[in-house]
Formats: structure tokens, sequence, C-alpha cells
């Protein structure tokens, strides 16, 4: 009779990231914790401009720009939502494309654990929702409202806060996003999308094909690619899909891997150029034009009384929360998989916490959920801010008990004794890493030797105190 197999090792959660990754992904989240910081500013400032002067901030948000003729005449806050955005989720989709062939969603088991907790963490804040409005007799059409998480504005908390969460926690929160944004962008594209003329569509996708040609021929230049990338958002426009998934497919479209002699592939490139235009200009314009709500009348005071704002303040609060905390929890009740020794279950809660945070794509889904009626479109928003208000300083409680953990396992991560430029926690199976420590041991012995003995000569001097 055979022996029985083995069983197999437990995979660990959240543990240490590879070092190549470690470094995309410290680039990606120091220009989006700067890009949130913007981020905040812009909201704020929407808010004190919508309060103070609301005329001129209605009056600018409403202007109206663009050739008629080709359909593009559109308001100025139209604009930042369905033109700037797009430059977002390009940004979005060259992020998933690469995680899809080089990062953490590469592996399917490394991605169960993204994946199963952003999939939660959509369908829970959108039950939440539902079940809210239902109670109450109110509209189910903003469900998908609560279902976002603002990367950016989240790690401007972090920014805020000054908490160093360890790399594996913040490489989760920025995957988990990516993710997020995939299924954010396939509830556009399916549930707000009405009329579609398929002339305008058919013609998009040929300039898609045409993009994706150039791009495999290796044809160069941004004064080609740009001018493209126009017509194909311009056509996805009038198409009736909503522009943003130009965008998208374009990023999914670039080459995210990297050939012999290459330190970057066109993907990783282009993003780290088109990264800082998004984070620190598309997002935070469309935050000025999308965040004023009008803080007067029936719009705060009802937030928690009116079923629809109340469904998006707990789908934010409770939904995400739960959602994400479950959806990782049942990754290790069904899987080989346990969380880093390093790492607590709270650890994951605050982060999920953070999570809730929900702010770019909420305001603008809240938008198309409820277009026509602006005073439910005020109130909406007004339930985003109050919901990612209440997630942020939620989390920032509870991260802030556990920020000398925090503390200790960044400074571990960071630590390069040897002075090589990596960190000595990736250098453990390199032995020349070990005869450099060896060597500067040595020397740090050699110096201990020498002040003892100065110490003893010192001490045995006549005059020397007992």
């Amino acid at each position: 009779m055979a022996a029985p197999l083995p069983p197999s090792p437990r995979r660990t959660l959240l543990g240490r990231i590879p070092l190549r990754e470690r470094t995309y992904l410290a680039d990606a989240l120091r220009t989006e914790t700067v890009g949130g910081v913007i981020l905040l500013v812009a909201a704020v400032a929407a808010l004190i401009w919508a309060n103070t002067y609301a005329s001129g901030y209605a009056a600018v948000s409403h202007f109206h720009i663009g050739p008629e003729a080709l359909g593009l005449r559109l308001s100025v806050a139209h604009w930042a939502a369905d033109g700037l955005l797009a430059v977002f989720f390009f940004v979005a989709g060259v992020e998933l494309k690469r995680e899809l062939v080089a990062g953490e969603l590469r592996d399917p088991k490394a991605a169960a654990l993204p994946v199963a907790a952003a999939l939660c963490g959509m369908a829970v804040p959108a039950l939440v929702y539902t079940l809210t409005v239902v109670l109450g007799d109110g509209s189910t059409a903003g469900w998908a409202v609560p279902t976002a998480t603002d990367i950016a504005f989240a790690l401007a908390v972090l920014a805020v806060i000054g908490t160093s969460l360890p790399s594996a926690l913040r490489a989760f929160l920025l995957t988990l996003a990516v993710v997020d944004d995939l299924f954010a962008i396939l509830i556009i594209a399916v549930f707000f999308t009405d009329d579609i003329d398929f002339l305008a569509l058919g013609g998009a996708f040929a300039g898609l094909a045409v993009f994706y040609v150039l791009l495999r021929t290796g044809v160069r230049g941004w004064y080609i690619h740009l001018p493209l990338a126009l017509v194909i958002w311009g056509l996805m426009y009038n198409s009736g899909v909503h522009a943003t998934i130009a965008g998208v497919a374009m990023g999914l479209m670039l080459r995210c891997t990297r050939r012999e002699g290459e330190t970057e592939s066109p993907g990783e490139r282009l993003e780290h150029l088109v990264r800082p235009l998004s984070a620190g200009v598309a997002v935070p314009l469309f935050a000025l034009f999308s965040a004023g709500v009008t803080l007067k009348g029936d719009a705060l005071s009802g937030v928690f009384t009116r079923p629809e704002t109340l469904g998006v303040v707990l789908g934010l609060v409770v939904g995400k929360t739960l959602g994400i905390f479950g959806g990782t929890w049942l990754v290790t009740r069904f899987t080989r998989a346990e969380l880093s020794k390093d790492l607590a279950w709270a650890d994951l809660f605050a982060v999920a916490t953070l999570a809730g945070i929900g702010f770019t794509v909420s305001l603008l889904i809240g938008e198309l959920a409820f277009t026509g009626d602006e005073g439910t479109v005020n109130e909406i928003k007004a339930a985003v801010l109050t919901g990612s208000l209440i997630a942020a300083v939620l989390s920032v409680a509870l991260l802030k008990l556990r920020v000398r953990r925090y503390r200790a396992l960044y400074e571990a991560e960071e630590l390069d004794e040897d002075a090589s430029g990596v960190p000595d926690v990736y250098e453990q199976d390199d032995p020349e890493y070990h005869r450099r420590m060896a060597t500067l041991h040595e020397r740090k012995a050699a110096e201990h030797r020498r002040l003892a003995e100065r110490a003893g000569a010192a001490r045995n001097k006549p005059d020397s105190p007992a």
C-alpha cells in the first residue's frame, strides 16, 4: 500500500513581497500619496467654493465648451467626469495589465486573496445598500455607489496620520484597489449604458484595433498615439458607452512584461509618465467639479434619514469593512493559507475599514445612477463624503493602535546595514551579503577591542577613580 502523500505546505497570506514588486509598489504609492493629498485639497476647495459662492461654482461647472459638430460640446463638469477620468482609468488599465502578467494576479493562488476580498468588498456594500433602501422604501438605483474604493484618498489618510504600513499591507491595498477598479469599470459599462450608437462604437473598436497594431509593430511617437487616443475617446463617448472605457481598453493593450535588455516595459514606462498627470491633475480637477456639495437644506440632515443616502453611508462604512474582511477570512478558511505571523487579523480589519473611503468612482457612479435628479445627486455626494469621512476616522483610530508594531516592521524592511542599496531582508540567501556583514562586524569588533584597551589603560592609572 502506497504511503500517503504529505500535506502541501500552508501558503502565507500578506507575507513579504518580492524586491522588484516592492520597488514598483514604492514608486506607485509615492505618486498616489502625493496625488491623494492634492485630491483632498481639491475636495475641500470644492466644498468651500460651492458653499460660499454657489452661483459662481455652478456657472463654471455648467459652462459648455467643445466642438458641437462632433457631439463634444460638454460642460466643464462633464469634461472632468468623461474626459479627465479617462486618464485615471487608463492608468488603472495599465495597472491591471501589469498585475495580470507580472504582479500579484499572475499566480492564481496569490490572486485568490485580492480577488475574493475585492468581490466581497463590492457585493456586501451593494447588498447593504439594497437592504437599506428596500426596508426604507427608497430607490435601488444607487446600489453601485458604495462599491468602489478610492486608493488615492486612502493613501492620503495614511500620509496625514504618518502610519508606516508594512509593504505587504500596502501591496494588498493597492492590488485590491486595482481589482476594485476593474469591477467598477464593468459595472459602469454594463449597468450605465442605455442607447448605443453602433456606428460610433464600431469606429471606436476600429481605432482600438489600429492602436493595438501600432503597439505590436513597435510604432512610437506621442504625435501618433495621442491623436488616435483622442479619436477613440470621442467615438466611445458618442457611442453611448461611458468614455472612460476607452482609457481602460488602451491601458490593457500595452505590453507590461520586460524583454531582454529592458529596465522597464513600455507599459511601466508610460505609466510612470501618465500616473503623475492622473493623480496630480485629472482626479483632483474631477473632484473640484464633482465634490461641490451644497451643505444647506437637507443635504446633511437627510444623510441619515433618507434611505438612499443612509444606504450609501452604511455600504461604505459597514459593507466595505465586512466584505473585505470576510472575503479574506473565507480564503483562509477554504484554502491552505494562513495570515503572515508578522500581522494580526486586527491589521486586516483596519485596512478593510480604510477601504471604505470611496470618493472618485463613487461620485461618478452617483452622478450616473441619478442622472437628471440634481437634488438627489447632491445628497448622494454628501452621503459619499460623510461615509468616507467616517471610514477614515475609524481606520485612523484602529491603525493608531498598532502604529508601534507597523513602525518596527517597516524599519526592519528598510534596514540596509551593509549599505548595498538592497534591504537586508532580501539578501539572506546571498553569500556575498554575509561576507560583507562579517567584514563589517569584524571592523566593529576591532574598534570595540581598541576602546576596551583604552578604557582598561585609563582605569589602571594611579589617579583614576576607583
